[in-house]
């Protein structure tokens, strides 16, 4: 009888000790560092679009353009056609290149009327409202879940004015709220799940008419349009604007070099200038996308008209479409290690209490991941792909008279 029961206990300690927990199938991580990246082509999407109307050739402008964008990882292309119907025909073809190439669309055009663009008269706050709405309406064909939707972006440069200028701080407020709620009933109509609270503004706007009811009015986003000197000015403003309005930010518009901002930038400067914003933008808890402007045709341009790319493409491209490692960190008895750090370069993460990992990073030719944890040795894991799971065993520096009992019976 003793026997017995010495050797139901053992077989109990021993079951204890090596039991796994129930093994949760972790999928690969999100794809991206930011729930939204985009790129801007306004100066071909909207500053020409009546040039370049009735003109097929242009498709192959737009075809290359889509591509350059997608390729770098981008999950929207920001259009910026006008919503008259006159150009109608001109968004649609920057729509359905978007829809080829697996891009969302970042509607970001306006009435012509809001700031006066090619001899539109212009409109009030109540015909925008009505227009727009009636445009989504009458066209749910250009539109798919996933996109978002503008349908005042930079406000402040049209209509009743800048409220920084006007006073009209009140009735800004007003305005954009309810474009914000009557947007979201008309997609709601169409049956289409569509962003419509990027209200992009100046930073400064922003500051003045973001305060917390009216963030949280529209969806908890504040979208900027801003340009400053140095990649820690751009974040340090955009975490100042989080916390006075409580929400989180999308940078709408953010590009190097503007001359009399940054000067005259090399390409490589200018590669530097994107990089080091993209890292500080990517170590920061508020920000919730970005844009970068532009693609084609200014100074901040990252491709020569020829669709010949700029350094500063590669840049996007290691930020955009990040790699992944994840998987489950255990001990040789394959019991999970909480807390355990998967190291890759500079940038680590640190394992659940399911031993679980997912390490989001930007490629920079680091190859070889560092898994540690306190009375562990050091493991690794080589980076092969893009995206790989990497299942890791540390081996205990200290194995007592139990642990090496518990190996035996595994």
């Amino acid at each position: 009888m003793l026997v017995v029961l010495v050797g139901g206990g053992f077989l109990y300690w021993a079951s204890r000790h090596l039991s796994v927990p129930n093994h949760v199938a972790y999928g690969p991580p999100m794809e991206t560092l930011w729930n939204f990246q985009a790129i801007d082509t306004m100066k071909y999407s909207r500053d020409i679009a009546r040039e370049k109307l009735n003109d097929a050739s242009f498709d192959a402008v737009i075809e290359t353009q889509v591509k350059n964008i997608a390729e770098t990882g981008a999950t929207h292309v920001a259009i910026a056609t006008p919503y008259d119907e006159e150009f109608m025909p001109f968004l649609k073809r920057w729509v359905v290149s978007a829809r080829s190439h697996g891009l969302s669309v970042w509607f970001r055009g306006n009435w012509s009327g809001w700031e006066g663009w090619f001899e539109y008269p212009r409109l009030s706050r109540d015909e925008h409202l009505k227009k727009t709405t009636e445009f989504i309406l009458k066209h749910p064909e250009l539109f798919e879940d996933g996109d978002a939707f503008s349908s005042c972006p930079e406000c402040e440069n049209g209509g009743t004015g800048d409220p920084r200028l006007t006073g009209d701080v009140s009735g800004y407020r007003s305005f954009l709220i309810s474009e914000y709620r009557a947007m979201n009933q008309a997609f709601k109509s169409i049956n289409r799940s569509v962003r419509t609270n990027f209200f992009s503004m100046n930073g400064d706007v922003a500051r003045l008419v973001m305060d917390p009811a009216t963030t949280k009015a529209l969806g908890g986003i504040v979208t900027i349009d801003h340009y400053v000197k140095t990649p820690e000015q751009l974040v340090k403003d955009i975490e100042e604007i989080a916390k006075k309005s409580g929400g989180r930010v999308v940078l709408g518009e953010f590009g190097a070099p503007i001359p009399d901002i940054h000067g005259a930038l090399s390409e490589e400067q200018q590669a530097l200038w994107i990089g080091q914003a993209l890292e500080l933008l990517a170590k920061s808890q508020v920000v919730e996308g970005a844009s970068y402007w532009l693609s084609v045709g200014g100074s901040t341009e990252i491709w020569k008209s020829s669709g010949t790319p700029r350094k500063a493409v590669a840049v996007l491209h290691e930020y955009f479409r990040p790699g992944a490692l994840y998987g489950t960190v255990r001990d040789e008895l394959l019991r999970p290690i909480a807390s355990a750090e998967v190291r890759l370069g500079d940038t680590k993460v640190l394992s659940d209490r399911e031993g679980h990992f997912a390490l989001v990073y930007r490629r920079t030719g680091v190859t070889e991941a560092v898994v540690s944890a306190p009375g562990y040795v050091n493991g690794r894991v080589s980076i092969s792909a893009r995206r790989q799971p990497g299942d890791i065993v540390l081996e205990k520096k200290e194995k007592d008279w139990q642990f090496r009992l518990l190996e035996m019976i595994r």
